[in-house]
């Protein structure tokens, strides 16, 4: 198991100054360096500040300068706000400026507010299409010259300047919902990124059954390496579960409210979603599904997820926790937590 943390710049009131948010994110990547994460990976979203990462390679860039050895990734890029020319030529830098520490992943993208906004109020369903017409252009960009002709773009003969420092390209990563997305990513021998949401463990078994259905679609296929997402916190008296729980609820109110195009934005700010226009998750279920508990709660629950094929766990570090809880939190993930699924531990702090 390989453990990478997710990390999103989030701003819940405008007095609280934007430096202080960035400077937050980078001290969690930093913490998450020192004990032993994989993989950071920065978001993208635009026009809310309930996610700050209007591109995330500048992010990841900033980043690659305080940290030395751990890797660093796009979680995601959303397909249809990129031309293949840009994608490549922007990740090929990035790479190079991370030292060939980027790991790339691509998306459709999530919420319907912001393609009224960046897509010309085009249907979130459609951008399956732009991410299964990106990708491989943006691979061709980075062989050399290439034409493209597609549904979507159009372009005469160019190349990615500059070309990426790993090669062929850096690791790629697609993040699937649907059966179609999944049996597409198999075919074209890319890895897999997934989250349940709010959804109980029963979702991470539905999405490790459509991976198995994918790979044995595609006999011969490269099995990808499948990472899960969940919100993460960890803490030491099993009684403190409110304190994430109702971060957790509230913030599950105002992804709600974006990804069903169901409440208001003012100034950047989402408001949550009407609870009487679709009822969110209690704090209870909430602590059930999400991966709250003890440490040896969730080691339990991680060991369950290797055994249906997830190799690669993703700390999601960011859904309104107070900044002491979450860095307490992941001092212990990493303390308590990995070492149980590593051959050596992570060394204790200096004094």
């Amino acid at each position: 198991m390989r453990f990478s943390i997710a990390i999103n710049m989030m701003r819940r009131r405008p007095d609280v100054p934007m430096e202080t948010i960035a400077a937050q994110a980078l001290e969690m990547v930093v913490a998450a360096e020192g004990l032993g994460f994989d993989i950071a990976w920065a978001a993208e979203h635009h026009t809310i500040e309930y996610t700050i990462a209007p591109n995330p390679l500048v992010l990841i860039v900033h980043w690659a300068a305080h940290v030395r050895r751990m890797r660093l990734g796009t979680a995601v890029i959303t397909a249809p706000y990129w031309n293949p020319l840009r994608a490549a030529g922007e990740i090929a830098l990035a790479d190079i400026l991370t030292g060939g520490r980027l790991e790339v992943g691509f998306g459709r993208g999530a919420y319907q507010y912001e393609f009224d906004r960046m897509a010309g109020g085009m249907a979130q369903e459609r951008g399956g299409d732009y991410l299964r017409e990106l990708v491989p252009a943006v691979q061709k960009l980075w062989q050399g010259d290439y034409a493209h002709d597609g549904t979507i773009w159009k372009f005469p003969r160019a190349t990615s300047v500059p070309k990426p420092l790993q090669q062929p390209h850096p690791p790629l990563w697609i993040a699937a919902r649907d059966p179609d997305t999944y049996d597409w990513t198999i075919k074209h021998g890319l890895d897999v990124m997934a989250t349940p949401l709010s959804k109980p463990d029963s979702e991470v078994e539905n999405l490790a059954g459509k991976l198995a259905r994918a790979v044995a679609d595609n006999p011969g296929a490269r099995r990808p390496r499948f990472m899960v997402l969940r919100r993460t916190c960890v803490y030491e008296d099993a009684t403190d579960w409110r304190v994430p729980a109702e971060a957790a609820a509230e913030d599950t109110r105002v992804f709600n409210g974006l990804f069903y195009n169901a409440a208001g934005v003012v100034n950047g700010f989402p408001t949550a979603m009407d609870p009487g226009s679709a009822a969110p998750p209690s704090p209870e279920v909430l602590r059930d599904s999400l991966m709250f508990g003890t440490p040896d709660q969730v080691i339990d629950r991680i060991r369950r997820y290797a055994r249906l094929g997830v190799d690669h766990y993703c700390y999601g570090a960011s859904f309104g926790l107070p900044h002491d809880f979450a860095m307490r939190s992941l001092e212990l993930f990493g303390r308590e937590v990995m070492p149980c699924f590593r051959e050596t531990t992570v060394p204790a702090a200096a004094p």
